[in-house]
């Protein structure tokens, strides 16, 4: 891989166990923001049966995501698209899941309402409509632990719009698409799985 994220490699096996229970044989993932590939590799080769798309913001990283399916040879891996939430997204086959990990804290508060809005016109009707987060998150209102706390001061001194968002207000963006809170789970290092369907 021509990038690696130890995060990545640390928290990729446990994503995999709460997404496995999202998809059916047949269905197709959407990745939102792939970064390095290693999430959708390790997905890929768990999940035979399911499709994946990855995409990345633009076309630098995305040259990165080629090199990393390339190299993975993994044939449930479709060829990755740029996808900029907050910019008319790509014409994409039909998806059913949609997976964004480690997002939503690095980016404007915009990019999750996009990430909604883009989700509703995206998944399926008449499919399962899941779209699950992972990253960490305040609950009602406060941090959950000290490094997450100074995670977040970091995040907002190096940009003042990305910082660690609150769980309550993005199931208020999530609703207003049709997407309702169904899932959180408790990952390693204070991190969480969230996850939503369709109301």
């Amino acid at each position: 891989m021509s990038a690696h994220s130890a995060a990545a490699e640390r928290n990729k096996a446990p994503i995999l166990d709460v997404l496995a229970a999202f998809v059916r044989p047949g269905d197709t993932v959407l990745e939102v923001a792939s970064g390095t590939g290693q999430h959708v590799v390790h997905f890929a080769r768990a999940l035979p049966d399911v499709a994946f798309q990855p995409t990345e913001r633009d076309t630098t990283g995305l040259a990165e995501l080629v090199v990393a399916i390339v190299t993975a040879g993994a044939p449930n891996i479709r060829s990755p698209l740029v996808l900029d939430v907050e910019a008319s997204w790509p014409r994409l086959g039909p998806c059913d899941v949609l997976v964004c990990v480690n997002m939503i804290h690095i980016a404007p508060w915009s990019a999750t309402d996009a990430l909604f809005a883009g989700a509703a016109r995206t998944l399926q009707a008449n499919g399962p409509g899941r779209v699950l987060l992972y990253g960490p998150f305040l609950e009602n209102g406060v941090h959950t632990a000290p490094s997450n706390e100074a995670f977040d001061a970091w995040l907002q001194q190096r940009d003042p719009q990305s910082g660690v968002r609150d769980l309550d207000a993005v199931t208020a963006v999530a609703l207003s698409h049709g997407f309702v809170r169904d899932l959180v789970q408790r990952m390693p290092a204070n991190n969480l799985c969230v996850g939503f369907r369709r109301a």
